[in-house]
């Protein structure tokens, strides 16, 4: 067998993990496209208003989704019952359950959430949205199950395409009411038809109700420090949002979400890449078991961290330029987010891979403790920052929060033999000279930020 086909048709864990790393690197690339060309019709459909006000439905819907969340995609991945129907049953039964009390707690909470951000539309659009958490739980396990076998060709052409109809749904609605509605529509669309196709074209069995007690040990047992993992990683990921939200305006807050959506495309595919494949591969070649294994994480790290590099350059030096030929000018102060938070990626990405290595081993409780502390670091550093210095001053009290939870990352790395000195040390230095580099070409666009500045 040629080396092609050794890559194309192989079944080892390295023709798998290639095959899975370019259709994840496809699907993402391919998602993020269809939402650029989303973004960029219905920004000229819509107002800046508009994104504001659904950044804030998509942190109360990210906030109940993160503080609910058991770990059961986990659980499976790494379970040695991942493949046991016993199992996946019960783990399908314990999302179902999920999605049913979070869709009535965001119709119980909806009234609430509008009076506290002072948009009365939240109590109209929150209890809509609310929906696509059942739809989400009742999901098939056969997803997770592909995942687990490093199987994605499937799941990539779903993903793509539902999106792409969700896509068109949203256009049409903006297009004729030119209301927040097509984002709302856009969404719900893309949800159903994601559900249909996975139960009709993933292969394996249909999950049905179940409980057995064994399987439900087993995924609370895991789940508990996920639970609470997530919980934390609420606040990691939108953190941001529910500071800028209480006190930007709705424009500017849409503004922000502009150059937020185009600066995270780099961490959101490293991030997908690293949560796909690195869970299986640290399960069947742990880093502690030698020596050979060690060596070949060593070169997949720094294959995956040279690109990611790449393209975070890429955005931050080309950031404002992006924003000026894509968008018209209500958006062009996105040009400084997207520099900003391209910069501030660079502690992230050079950490990306080593929490994965703590959940293969099944240490949920270690990726806890990373979690909070990355979660307590950032709460302080963006409301500190916003405190003193408005939006900069909080996008830089993140980022520095990043970088002083890097110690406790080295600690669950080397718990686990998943440490990677020498490509820590390199991408350190290579960050820094991306950041001297942007910061000579780009200071004034970052000072412009304080045109958007909290009151």
């Amino acid at each position: 067998m040629s080396r092609l086909q050794q890559i194309t048709k192989g079944q080892s864990l390295g023709a798998r993990a290639l095959r899975s790393g370019g259709l994840t690197i496809l699907g993402y690339g391919g998602s993020q496209a269809l939402r650029l060309a989303s973004n960029l019709i219905l920004t000229r459909l819509l107002f800046p208003e508009a994104f504001g006000l659904m950044s804030l439905v998509w942190v109360f819907m990210q906030g109940l989704n993160n503080l609910s969340d058991m770990g059961v995609s986990q659980s499976i991945l790494q379970s040695k019952r991942g493949e046991d129907p016993a199992f996946l049953n019960t783990a399908w039964t314990l999302q179902v359950l999920r999605g049913v009390i979070l869709m009535g707690l965001t119709w119980a909470l909806a009234a609430p959430v509008a009076a506290f951000y002072e948009a009365p539309e939240l109590a109209q659009i929150l209890p809509v949205v609310g929906v696509t958490l059942l739809i989400s739980g009742v999901f098939p396990t056969k997803k997770d199950s592909a995942n687990r076998r490093l199987t994605f060709g499937r799941i990539t052409l779903i993903d793509l395409s539902a999106q792409l109809i969700g896509l068109i749904a949203g256009v049409l609605v903006a297009w004729q009411t030119g209301s927040v509605w097509a984002l709302v529509t856009s969404a719900m669309v893309s949800q159903l038809l994601q559900l249909f196709c996975y139960q009709i074209f993933l292969p394996g069995a249909r999950n049905a109700l179940r409980w057995e007690r064994p399987a439900a040990r087993e995924l609370i047992h895991f789940g508990k420090w996920i639970f609470l993992s997530t919980a934390a990683g609420f606040l990691l990921s939108q953190g941001d949002k529910i500071v800028l939200g209480k006190f930007l305006s709705l424009g500017a807050l849409g503004i922000y979400n502009i150059g937020y959506f185009l600066a995270s495309f780099p961490w959101l595919l490293g991030g997908m890449v690293a949560g796909r494949l690195l869970i299986p591969i640290y399960r069947e070649k742990p880093p502690s078991a030698s020596a050979e294994n060690r060596a070949h994480l060593h070169k997949m790290r720094l294959l995956l961290s040279a690109g990611l590099f790449t393209l975070l350059t890429g955005f931050a030096v080309l950031g404002p330029w992006l924003v000026q030929t894509l968008y018209d000018p209500r958006y062009e102060l996105a040009g400084g987010v997207v520099v900003l938070l391209a910069l501030l990626q660079i502690p992230q990405m050079i950490a990306l891979t080593y929490d994965q290595a703590a959940l293969a081993a099944g240490d949920s409780r270690g990726f806890f403790i990373l979690a909070a502390t990355r979660a307590g670091l950032v709460m302080t550093g963006l409301i500190v920052g916003a405190a003193q210095f408005g939006l900069i001053g909080a996008l830089l009290g993140y980022g520095m929060a990043m970088v002083l939870a890097y110690p406790v990352v080295v600690w669950l790395a080397r718990k686990h033999a998943a440490w990677d000195a020498r490509h820590d040390a390199l991408f350190w230095v290579v960050g820094l000279c991306v950041g001297a580099l942007v910061w000579i070409l780009h200071q004034k666009t970052i000072f412009a930020l304080s045109a958007l500045n909290l009151p």
